[in-house]
């Protein structure tokens, strides 16, 4: 009976990654469609592809969204790692509770909420729905998300490292920029990635704060299925699949060659 246990559990585990890469599995082979129908087979081409380098309305949501992701994960990747240092390394100060719960406010709260409170602070202050107020509202989402990846790495840092850097005459910034950034970089450029996916991912917030010359491409996909599917939705998110991949694929590489040429 117990040899026959394994059996059941590798069937499960391949029914549960045959429900969530099978869906992706069938966006990219139907992004290589012949037929104008996305859900029916008409053999192999190449030609949504060469119809989305003509799409300058889907290119130019593609750009926006990066620029927004790049722009929103930098912002929050700075902000959030030194709210994680001051919410570590200084234990006790004024209002540290409401501090913290402004920081992981929108960790909690649903998108819905957080892109109404968000535009309503645009309208009361009369600042125009754009590319700016988007990156403001993606760098808010990200921050919670970094604080929290950050700090977890602070805590397992052995700060008497700090300490011997200041006592061999180190001020604060050359003791952050020489021994504690590299300790904490790991979780550093963890937290930048996954801002980065979350403002690449955004449609709510982005559908609440940013305005008609700056479309994102999840809202401009989201747009376009709602009259129809076109095959060059597919097409356009089998390049984004390939690219997460990708950089998947390179941060592996990249960490590999860390540990081999780390000094034992």
């Amino acid at each position: 009976m117990r040899g026959a246990a394994p059996l059941p559990r590798a069937f499960v585990l391949c029914l549960g990654f045959l429900f969530l890469y099978a869906p992706i599995a069938l966006v990219i082979l139907y992004s290589f469609n012949a037929s104008r129908l996305a859900t029916v087979w008409g053999g192999w081409s190449l030609r949504w592809y060469g119809a989305l380098l003509e799409n300058e309305q889907l290119l130019a949501s593609a750009a926006t969204t990066a620029e927004a992701a790049v722009a929103s994960a930098t912002i929050a990747t700075i902000l959030g790692t030194l709210a994680a240092i001051a919410l570590d390394r200084f234990a006790r100060f004024r209002s540290r509770t409401l501090f913290a719960g402004m920081i992981y406010a929108p960790l909690v709260l649903p998108e819905v909420v957080m892109g109404l409170a968000l535009l309503l602070l645009f309208v009361s202050l009369g600042l125009e729905r754009g590319f700016v107020t988007l990156v403001v509202a993606h760098a808010t989402l990200g921050l919670g998300f970094v604080t929290v990846i950050v700090r977890a790495r602070l805590v397992g840092v052995d700060r008497t490292l700090e300490e011997a850097a200041a006592d061999l005459g180190a001020g604060p910034v050359t003791t952050f920029c020489r021994i504690t950034l590299p300790l904490i970089f790991p979780a550093v450029a963890a937290g930048f990635l996954l801002a980065m996916t979350l403002s690449l991912d955004d449609l709510v917030l982005a559908s609440f704060t940013t305005g008609p010359g700056s479309t994102t491409l999840p809202m401009r996909i989201y747009s376009e299925v709602r009259l129809g599917v076109s095959p060059q939705v597919n097409a356009v998110s089998t390049l984004m699949i390939a690219f997460v991949w990708l950089s998947l694929a390179a941060a592996a590489l990249l960490d590999r060659w860390r540990r081999s040429t780390r000094v034992p």
